[in-house]
């Protein structure tokens, strides 16, 4: 059985989906995203589809899944590389790709991570306007 390669860059995790994905495939790299998410302490999965000539409902689904995974887990999942015919075959087919942000490329991708991490790191740290007005004097 092929394995999708998981490469660590900064605190994303980028997958290069190179092989027709089997159900095994699909699995075996499911368990080894959420592994290495946990290992790693990641925020940010790019799945980069660049070499995926087709994209049926099965890929589509195992997308979704790992989305779901990753986000459970405290990792934003970006989807890169998506070629024109790819896009308007997922939009025929009817699937959504929910929880799935896409990029055109990797690079992009990572902006985009990188970008959502420092709101999320701001809205963390801000107490509003409302913070002082609900201090006792």
């Amino acid at each position: 059985m092929e394995r999708v390669p998981i490469l660590k860059i900064g605190d994303i995790l980028l997958v290069s989906i190179q092989v027709d994905m089997s159900d095994q495939t699909a699995v075996a790299l499911q368990e080894d995203l959420a592994e290495r998410i946990v290992a790693t302490g990641s925020h940010g999965v790019i799945i980069d589809i660049t070499a995926l000539d087709i994209v049926d409902s099965f890929v589509g689904r195992m997308l979704s899944t790992i989305a779901s995974i990753s986000r459970v887990l405290d990792a934003e999942t970006v989807v890169v590389g998506m070629r024109p015919a790819v896009a308007i075959t997922l939009v025929e087919l009817g699937l959504s790709l929910n929880g799935i942000r896409t990029a055109l490329n990797v690079e992009r991708g990572m902006e985009l991570i990188g970008a959502n991490r420092a709101d999320d790191d701001h809205d963390e740290f801000d107490d509003g306007p409302d913070a002082e007005s609900t201090a006792s004097p």
